[in-house]
């Protein structure tokens, strides 16, 4: 049965990250069409996120987080991902 609530909390944190892309995905289109560059919504997003993050979390998490990002960044993981704006 513990199986079971393992595999419900997965989907269940899984749909919520994808809301989660859906809301940030909708944000930047709407920066673009306001004539706002990527680097600056990029920016102002990471600030926010990383804001919020150590407001809720702490400063562990927020740092973990940027060095999983990091390496992310690094092995070409967000090369594959493609968002349609």
């Amino acid at each position: 049965m513990g199986h079971g609530l393992v595999e419900i909390d997965a989907l269940i944190r899984e749909e919520k990250r994808l809301t989660a892309v859906e809301s940030q995905t909708e944000a930047w289109a709407e920066g673009l069409s306001a004539g706002i560059e990527p680097e600056i919504i990029a920016e102002a997003a990471l600030t926010t996120a990383f804001v919020e993050l150590m407001r809720n979390c702490g400063e562990d998490t927020a740092l973990a987080l940027l060095d999983t990002m990091r390496e992310k960044v690094i092995a070409g993981d967000f090369e594959m991902v493609r968002f349609h704006h």
